[in-house]
């Protein structure tokens, strides 16, 4: 089994996950979360010479992880997993025989005060998981309307407090331009109390780093393409760790689109292309919670291809 070694995270339910794969030797497979490496490493050394990986990630600091792997056994592609499809078909991928997704964010990104991804530091206010483009935290802050920010907050955050905090930072930015993080806690903070300021803050920064990368939209493309391009028999792996995605596949995996709508025949029975095969969710060991900490809120879902 692959040993931790990497300064980028320790992989989070890393048996639990890879060996919901079922992976046969030469078989090929998708890790669309390299990170840092720690499942795509342990996925490798599983396969012969004839299995292949192929990881996707589009921050600059995961490709880096990805130097010194075998490129017989290995491609990493530099993209938003949402893109999976069409990359896969460039490098000539009609079917896969597993995909595995981990979609929390890395400790790294969260102890990078450059990125702008934690309340714990000071810095810039960017949270871009793909720094070579798009929107920043600090342009959605700045722009939005105040009803877009109240619905940012609600929707992806679950606050209830959305549409005071989104008027206070309309009312804010006039004054001046929110560049920083401590600008933007200067104006959040006083919304909430000492004893929930932690989890309420982090509902807000989630909320924005949601808005800023698109990540429910490109979620639900990537479930799309990979239900379209796992073989029979072929299995998705997912390990969420909040609400809001974790619904997504769920209802994918139970009735085979994010919506959750049910498609019955004749009998009643849900025309679904999957089989769940774990019915109840799995979470990690107390082992794991206690060496662990990124791992306190995952859980995993698998299922099979029909």
């Amino acid at each position: 089994m692959f040993e931790q070694g990497l300064t980028y995270h320790v992989p989070v339910l890393l048996k639990e996950s890879v060996d919901g794969l079922n992976i046969g030797k030469g078989g090929v497979y998708v890790d669309v979360t390299f990170g840092g490496g720690g499942h795509s490493r342990e996925i490798m050394s599983r396969l012969d010479a004839d299995g292949h990986l192929y990881g996707f990630d589009q921050d600059a600091d995961a490709e880096k992880n990805a130097e010194g792997l075998d490129r017989e056994k290995f491609t990493f592609v530099r993209s938003n997993f949402r893109f999976l499809k069409n990359f896969l078909k460039y490098h000539g991928v009609g079917q896969i025989d597993g995909l595995l997704a981990d979609l929390g964010v890395s400790s790294h990104h969260f102890d990078d005060s450059e990125r702008g991804f934690s309340f714990r530091f000071e810095g810039n206010l960017d949270m871009r998981m793909n720094q070579r483009a798009g929107k920043t935290a600090a342009d959605v802050v700045n722009t939005y309307d105040e009803k877009q920010l109240a619905d940012v907050f609600y929707l992806y955050g679950e606050l209830k407090q959305s549409r005071k905090i989104a008027s206070a930072i309309v009312k804010a930015r006039q004054a001046k331009h929110v560049e920083t993080i401590g600008d933007f806690l200067e104006i959040v903070k006083p919304f909430f109390r000492n004893e929930r300021e932690k989890k309420d803050l982090a509902k807000v920064f989630q909320a924005l780093r949601i808005e800023v990368n698109h990540e429910m939209e490109a979620l639900r493309e990537m479930l799309k393409s990979a239900t379209e391009m796992l073989r029979p028999g072929g299995r998705l792996v997912v390990i969420t760790y909040h609400s809001l995605e974790d619904r997504i596949v769920k209802n994918l995996m139970k009735t085979g689109n994010v919506e959750g709508e049910d498609d019955k025949d004749f009998f009643g029975r849900v025309n679904t292309p999957y089989r769940l095969v774990n019915r109840q969710i799995i979470v990690p060991s107390d082992e794991e919670l206690a060496s662990n900490p990124r791992s306190r809120s995952a859980k995993l879902r698998i299922a099979e291809r029909i």
